[in-house]
């Protein structure tokens, strides 16, 4: 199936849209005129000579954008010597109609594709008012558009592009975190800490043989408005065997930048016990200590034992009374421990023969649209989480912040059949926050547009590969390796951004913490929005040490990353006394960000 950008048809100017017609002049005439007062000479009657579509200004029109649903294309207009009435029916191509007046359209769920048919031919019968019929041709010009779409060059018409694994992994963490903030979840949590650590495990851990009797029926908490959803089970995403644990840095056997990510000095930012001689990767034991903490703060939480600053008793069972938000943290990990370390350290990496650039483009996968290059971007792509036609949102649309109709909530049916694909038609993950910051630019002197950035280094790289046909030669995996460092940098700086973001309002919320304390009015709910803020900046801002290509390890930038976890610390200072100097770090750690990633001071202080 391939998978289009959607349209609001009655939002685009048909005057944008053209067709070339097959000789003639144009007339300006259809079938609602009346001849002037002449009655034609049927003896001598002279037929049509040509037809085209004109636009509301009565000019002929050359192009027609692809992807685009249900359009109306022109007003069909004959040329014809001696008559000026006529009647348009019986387009060849049967997704399109010829409507009242003559318009010529796509039918309702019809739209065309460039990368499938640069063109169109195709022929009308035009009647004149003797008539007398003649059959017509034209051409309907196909307009590219960037939509990340590309045809395989090896089954004609299919789609070469698939990532339904990274799409089922987006869902899982998402999955994941609304469990944790349910109250399916407060009941599991009274069950105690071994209950606890079997459900969450049938999200991160769930083995090959447990994977369809739980995620075949088990509905989606992940769902859509309108259109519904197509895929109601992550079974229906990906019938094989997906969860998170097997893809958490350092599980991957081979190509990983930190080996196995097995030794302490490995990572960064995060304190955990590692054995001397340990063999588990240090990501997946942040993972598992964050589920140990989950579950022993769920038993102090339901017993009544956590009071935030102020007194107040804390009633969510992953906020500590140390400030940190376990849902949030976990989730934000995952983000970069698996998404982004995936895409940076895998599939976008030319580190390792064999995989990411370095694997074979000269032949088909066995039993698939593509090579082996081709599907090793797709699912870098994937994991960036955008929908296919990501360029027709606006950033508000990306974000979930309103817009037109159809994607004002961060997806939209792109290809008109009713129902939003999570393969192809939503936004996940990291694209959400490219536009999330974008959105706190805008009016700045130096606004920010890092979904452009992020998605066109994809786009054009994708469409490098695609065009190749056969191995690569040196200067074109030249041009490869620089999309694919500009596709990380984009998306690594939209994370940088975000945690920059975070940094602002923890500290808002630090002083709202001393305020609140001083005057004895702090409530619980304060501390828990402490907590999810501090939370998502500390979990974002491990991720950078995932990509072997991240400004942190430039020349120049060397320990500033260990710096800046040094300035945050492991949970955020609740002690009034100290908040003041807390919020100093904070900053510190901030201008380190602006610095390294060379953000706009107005930006920085926007976000």
């Amino acid at each position: 199936m391939i998978f289009k950008k959607s349209l609001l048809a009655t939002s685009i100017l048909v005057a944008t849209l053209g067709l070339t017609a097959c000789g003639g002049s144009s007339s300006n005439d259809d079938n609602n005129n009346n001849n002037n007062g002449q009655t034609p000479d049927q003896t001598t009657n002279a037929k049509p000579t040509s037809v085209e579509p004109q636009n509301s200004n009565g000019e002929k029109v050359t192009t027609v954008k692809e992807n685009m649903v249900a359009v109306e294309i022109g007003k069909l207009v004959a040329t014809d010597s001696d008559d000026t009435t006529h009647k348009f029916s019986a387009p060849s191509d049967e997704r399109f109609e010829i409507k009242e007046g003559g318009i010529l359209a796509l039918k309702a769920g019809q739209y065309l594709n460039y990368e499938l048919e640069p063109q169109v031919t195709m022929t009308v019968s035009v009647e004149d008012s003797q008539n007398d019929p003649v059959t017509l041709s034209f051409t309907l010009n196909v307009e590219d558009e960037m939509d990340y779409d590309f045809i395989s060059r090896f089954e004609e018409g299919k789609s070469s592009v698939a990532y339904s694994g990274q799409i089922a992994r987006h869902v899982l963490i998402k999955e994941l975190f609304n469990y944790i903030k349910s109250d399916e979840f407060v009941t599991v949590s009274e069950k105690g800490k071994d209950a606890i650590l079997t459900e969450l495990n049938k999200f991160y851990a769930v083995s090959e043989e447990d994977y369809e009797s739980v995620w075949e029926s088990r509905p989606l908490t992940v769902t859509t408005a309108e259109p519904t959803a197509e895929q109601t089970t992550l079974y229906a995403i990906s019938s094989s065997h997906k969860n998170l644990s097997g893809k958490v840095a350092g599980n991957d056997p081979t190509g990983q930048h930190k080996h196995t990510w097995s030794k302490s000095a490995d990572f960064a930012g995060w304190n955990v016990e590692v054995p001397a001689d340990n063999t588990t990767p240090v990501p997946e034991l942040v993972v598992e200590q964050l589920f140990a903490m989950l579950a022993e703060n769920a038993a102090l939480v339901n017993n009544g034992g956590a009071a935030a600053p102020g007194g107040d008793e804390i009633d969510t069972v992953y906020v500590t009374p140390t400030g940190v938000d376990l849902n949030q943290m976990i989730q934000k990990f995952l983000y970069g421990a698996l998404a982004f370390s995936q895409s940076a350290d895998d599939y976008l990496d030319y580190d390792t023969e064999g995989k990411g650039l370095l694997t074979d483009n000269t032949v088909a996968v066995e039993g698939k649209a593509y090579t082996n290059l081709e599907h090793q971007w797709d699912e870098g792509f994937g994991y960036f989480g955008a929908a296919r036609n990501y360029m027709s949102y606006s950033d508000d649309e990306i974000a979930g912040k309103g817009g037109r109709d159809g994607f004002s909530a961060g997806y939209n049916d792109a290809n008109g059949d009713g129902k939003i694909d999570f393969n192809s038609e939503y936004n996940f993950g990291n694209s959400t926050n490219a536009a999330k910051r974008d959105r706190g630019t805008v009016g700045n002197a130096k606004p920010t547009d890092l979904t452009k950035e992020a998605f066109e280094a994809f786009y054009k790289g994708r469409k490098l590969i695609n065009s190749t046909d056969g191995a690569l030669n040196a200067e074109q995996m030249d041009e490869l390796k620089v999309y694919a460092k500009a596709a990380l940098l984009a998306w690594e700086k939209a994370i940088a951004a975000t945690v920059v973001h975070y940094i602002n309002d923890t500290t808002k919320d630090l002083q709202t913490l001393k305020a609140g304390v001083t005057a004895g009015e702090y409530k619980a709910s304060d501390f828990a929005t402490l907590a999810k803020h501090w939370s998502e900046m500390k979990g974002f801002a491990l991720n950078f040490q995932f990509n072997r290509h991240s400004p942190f390890y430039a020349e120049g930038n060397v320990g500033q990353f260990e710096k800046m976890h040094e300035l945050m610390g492991t949970q955020p200072v609740i002690e009034p006394n100290d908040v003041d100097a807390y919020i100093e770090k904070l900053d510190q750690a901030r201008d380190i960000l602006q610095a390294v990633y060379e953000f706009d001071a107005d930006n920085v202080a926007n976000w």
